[in-house]
């Protein structure tokens, strides 16, 4: 197999175009077999657009390419990814739990048990076809459930957003390739596998995500829904380690013995870190990012993205942007939904935060994006591990409040003005949930509110009408990432031997592809222990018969 990079075609050109340009750098060759490894859009040059792709291509003597003339191919190495622990067959006392099914618990439950490790899954929330219908609920009523809703149950909070797989971690081991094959295998189009910026939609994740549940049960692992975990059960030995759970089940008290727990508890387990800190679980505050959503109008962007020739022929266009601020603080753009929604994306009652969604089709008739700045634990005002949400909380309550537990939103100019305003402009709020006018600069650090306007007004400069004055922005923007992070060793222990803390959740991934592959990490190290421990204590029986 051999690659070539940057073969650019123009935007709207066919597959036959496609496979002429590849034999044509391949000295006429038409190629036994390829596949596209990435595509994307190149609008450098407007009113030219062009699509980029890298191309992957077997031919029959692929050496006389290489050695071409200006020939732009190049011999590669695939990397298919392989869990590591040969398939095992173990006793019922070493199942592990998985707390938690957003993208690191899935993926760890599901390498476990193809692998034979027969894991039980245990989930706060709803399986997602029953979430489904309770978001829906809160956005229509305004009823929040507190176990069940955009955070918490299958799926994770990104079951409830674009589903965007970018990942800036290095797949060395092939991991990232198998998440996106994975996802790809359970229902999502092919696309994913080679778009520079992936992403599935919240429709197909849903029923991705159910796919995933299916298939671990039916390899003998457990899923136990609308089950909290409450307490963790340690034993004192030479150190402290984990030899049980205490959740709620069905409303009922229930223990799960066990030796093994992958905690992947999500972003927005507030409940659950203070138990965790009560019962020792060493913990630190972490940075995180705070801000608004914006919208305008989907047109407008991709437009100012592609051109007017190209604006209404290629997929809704996305924008990444950066700003750093007089102040000293950096402002950029965040999770960005072509074609998508608002979402109010609340956990607490009394709390309001929101997040951008999108489906698959991307044909909503607004773009939104957080714009945030990153808050550190030099702002909390506390060096406790918990001061980060406190902070979150602080703010929350307050957005909540500005608009009687509605989606608080605003025009720019508003904004900039310092008031509430009425009536929107052009920009009709896309939002799911109840929405209401107010003030923003009422949830928001002043530091927070000055970063923001200065950025927006920077961004203006570089996306024509980012800065219009009927932008509209909502608040507040909270749960970027934790807030939160639970220590781990090189063993992914953390001082609670047998707690394995995982995911966006414990700090240590960022998105639902780094959440994925985080999780698939975890998965490795527990079963390898598991084995290393299965086979010391048949070791230590053998030698006591003797």
């Amino acid at each position: 197999m051999i690659r070539i990079n940057q073969l650019k075609l123009e935007a709207d050109h066919t597959k036959e175009d496609l496979e002429r340009a590849i034999a044509k750098h391949a000295q006429g060759r038409k190629p036994d077999h390829y596949r596209i490894v990435r595509r994307s859009v190149d609008a450098r040059k407007k009113p030219k657009v062009y699509y980029s792709y890298t191309i992957d291509a077997s031919f029959d003597r692929e050496n006389r390419i290489l050695s071409g003339k200006k020939s732009r191919w190049t011999k590669i190495r695939d990397v298919s990814y392989r869990f590591p622990v040969p398939l095992s067959d173990i006793g019922e006392e070493d199942r592990p739990l998985i707390v938690g099914m957003g993208p690191a618990g899935l993926f760890a439950g599901l390498v476990l048990a193809r692998a034979g490790f027969r894991p039980i899954l245990l989930e706060r929330g709803e399986p997602v076809e029953d979430r489904t219908g309770t978001v829906e609920h809160f956005f229509q009523t305004g009823k929040l459930d507190p176990e069940s809703n955009v955070q918490f149950g299958e799926g994770g909070a990104g079951t409830f957003s674009d589903g965007k797989l970018n990942s800036m971690v290095k797949d060395k081991d092939g991991r990232n390739r198998f998440v996106l094959e994975e996802f790809v295998r359970h229902g999502a189009a092919e696309e994913i596998l080679y778009d520079a910026k992936p992403h599935i939609g919240t429709d197909v994740l849903a029923e991705v995500v159910a796919s995933m549940r299916r298939e671990i049960i039916s390899l003998g692992g457990e899923v136990h829904f609308r089950t909290r975990l409450d307490r963790i059960i340690t034993e004192e030995t030479s150190e402290t380690s984990l030899c049980g759970l205490h959740v709620t089940e069905e409303g009922k008290s229930k223990d799960y013995l066990c030796r093994a727990v992958i905690l992947a508890i999500g972003h927005s387990a507030r409940d659950t870190f203070s138990m965790l800190l009560e019962e020792q679980v060493e913990m630190k505050p972490k940075s995180f990012a705070i801000g608004v959503r914006v919208e305008h109008a989907a047109k407008m962007i991709n437009e100012s993205q592609y051109g007017p020739v190209y604006a209404g022929k290629l997929p809704a266009a996305s924008y990444k942007l950066t700003h750093q601020c007089k102040n000293g603080r950096g402002v950029y753009s965040f999770c960005m939904c072509p074609g998508g929604y608002v979402v109010n994306s609340s956990s607490e009652p009394g709390c309001l935060c929101v997040n951008g969604m999108s489906y698959q089709a991307r044909d909503g008739k607004n773009s939104n994006s957080a714009i945030i700045t990153t808050v550190t634990p030099e702002d909390y005002g506390s060096d406790h591990p918990l001061a980060g949400v406190e902070f979150q909380r602080k703010y929350e309550k307050l957005a909540f409040s500005l608009a009687g537990g509605k989606v608080p939103v605003q025009r720019l100019e508003d904004f900039i003005l310092n008031r509430t305003g009425s009536v929107p402009g052009p920009v009709q709020p896309c939002i799911k949930g109840e929405y209401a006018f107010a003030n923003l600069r009422d949830c928001l650090p002043d530091y927070v509110a000055e970063s923001l306007e200065e950025g927006m007004k920077a961004f203006g400069k570089k996306i024509a009408g980012y800065d219009d004055p009927d932008t509209m922005m909502a608040g507040v923007e909270t749960r970027t990432s934790s807030p939160v992070r639970i220590q781990r060793d090189v063993q992914f222990q953390s001082n609670i031997r047998g707690l394995y803390p995982c995911g966006e959740g414990a700090g240590y991934a960022g998105g639902i592809t780094s959440a994925a592959m985080d999780g698939i990490k975890v998965a490795e190290a527990v079963a390898a222990d598991i084995i290393g421990a299965t086979r010391k204590s048949e070791s230590r029986e053998r030698k006591e018969s003797l």
